[in-house]
């Protein structure tokens, strides 16, 4: 059993991305002295992070009460100075349409019944029996809404997140964390050594070819973990999701101030406009896609932004019909700065907060965002000094968890209770690109 790491020891997190920034600023916090932050992007926050972001919704009501009850703090805590002016508590008006299928209606119930049953959001809660709810609650929905009814949580809002990550980013520059950007900050291994204990991290190597010493590495590299850290094999996957964008005017931007995240079970969600620059934020529901190399059977991010920066025909029939629905004077309008957004997947929806197996306690893995980790940005880092401070993982949930190499994984993270729809692979859906000849 090794002693844990020491508060001047030399710690490396290597992603300057959401989990990683909040750990380099929660370890300061906790009197941590010597934190180096690579990041492969020459800025941040960083083209390749999942928050990266206009916004990302921060709701509190879960089917499990554990993250409800974090959320809770979180949202508390994105009400503190250097958070708060990246929270908009806007509400989250969540419905199904008139078409949506069983198990978007059951979804839908349970996450009613799990903001009715906590004591603190319930009084938040109004129910959407019907359309004329649903316009009371948000008039400037001037669709036709057919069908819809749901409720609305104004407990919930959302988070400009590229801006959050660059507030907290200047913040840990400013607590002393040093920040290693671009081709310095590209790391290509986590470098290790044999000990009479075993294997044992003794740092990491940048893509440049030097190496860079350490007590502790911290891998918060998103979709990007499974190459740092093969250990993980299937236990995490790259996955991402569409998003695209409308490009409103001053007026039309003006004119939809303040509407809750609109969101459709069965077809997307939008957010209010981005005051700086016009843009309405659209994402479709969906099982999302990955990109499994057919050697291993690990999906992983795709190596350039360039290969991620479209959006498949399927995802925008359903964000046109999700605008025709709530705001139909946009539904033709065109989509613009597409992509698909990767993040690091586990097939529970749970996070890993870890040491990995055989490491000898030298690397960490912060894992798992599993395409709802944002909202938690403000205390994420929290739980890893929680963790670090006593040397082991205390909740069950955020352990590393064995799994079995050799399962077949078909339709990844589908059976978590949110999403609907397959899996697909990125290959299938490519556009098909001309011959540049």
């Amino acid at each position: 059993m090794t002693m844990g790491v020491q508060k001047s020891d030399p710690i490396i997190i290597v992603g300057g991305g959401a989990f990683g920034l909040s750990t380099a600023l929660h370890l300061t916090r906790s009197g941590f002295t010597n934190i180096s932050v690579y990041e492969k992007d020459d800025h941040i926050p960083p083209r390749y992070s999942a928050a990266n972001d206009l916004n990302k919704i921060v709701r509190a009501e879960y089917e499990d009460p554990f993250y409800t009850d974090l959320t809770i703090k979180a949202i508390a805590e994105w009400k503190t100075p250097l958070f708060a002016p990246f929270f908009h508590q806007t509400g989250f008006l969540h419905c199904v349409s008139g078409d949506a299928s069983q198990k978007a209606i059951d979804t839908l119930a349970r996450f009613r019944a799990s903001a009715e049953k906590n004591a603190q959001i319930k009084p938040h809660v109004v129910p959407l029996d019907n359309v004329n709810d649903v316009r009371q609650a948000c008039w400037q929905l001037d669709g036709p809404l057919t069908g819809w009814n749901g409720y609305l949580n104004r407990f919930d809002g959302y988070a400009h997140s590229g801006n959050a990550l660059a507030a907290v980013y200047r913040a840990a520059q400013a607590a002393g964390v040093r920040f290693y950007l671009g081709e310095h900050g590209a790391v290509d291994e986590v470098v290790y050594v044999s000990t009479l204990q075993g294997r044992k991290s003794s740092g990491i190597r940048t893509k440049d070819g030097k190496f860079h010493p350490s007590s502790l590495v911290i891998v918060a590299a998103g979709g990007a973990v499974g190459r740092l850290v093969p250990e993980l094999g299937k236990k995490v996957v790259a996955k991402s999701w569409s998003v695209a964008h409308v490009q409103l005017t001053d007026e039309e931007t003006s004119a939809l101030r303040g509407i809750p995240i609109t969101y459709a079970r069965d077809l997307g969600f939008l957010f209010e406009p981005d005051p700086k620059t016009n843009l309405l934020k659209i994402c479709p529901m969906g099982g999302g896609f990955i990109n499994t190399d057919p050697k291993t059977g690990i999906s992983h991010a795709p190596d350039t932004l360039e290969e991620s920066a479209f959006v498949p025909d399927h995802d925008e029939k359903q964000m046109r019909k999700l605008l025709a629905h709530t705001l139909p004077a946009l539904a033709n309008r065109p989509l613009v700065k597409r992509s698909l957004c990767w993040f690091a997947d586990t097939d529970d929806s749970d996070f890993i907060i870890d040491y990995v197996p055989g490491t000898s306690d030298s690397v960490v893995v912060l894992s798992g965002d599993s395409g709802h980790g944002f909202k938690m940005f403000p205390i994420f880092g929290s739980w890893v000094s929680d963790f670090l401070e006593h040397s082991r993982q205390r909740n069950a949930q955020w352990r590393w968890k064995q799994t079995d190499p050799n399962a077949e994984k078909g339709n990844w993270g589908g059976d978590v209770s949110w999403r609907l729809g397959e899996s697909l692979e990125l290959k299938d859906i490519r556009p098909k690109v001309v011959s540049k000849l």
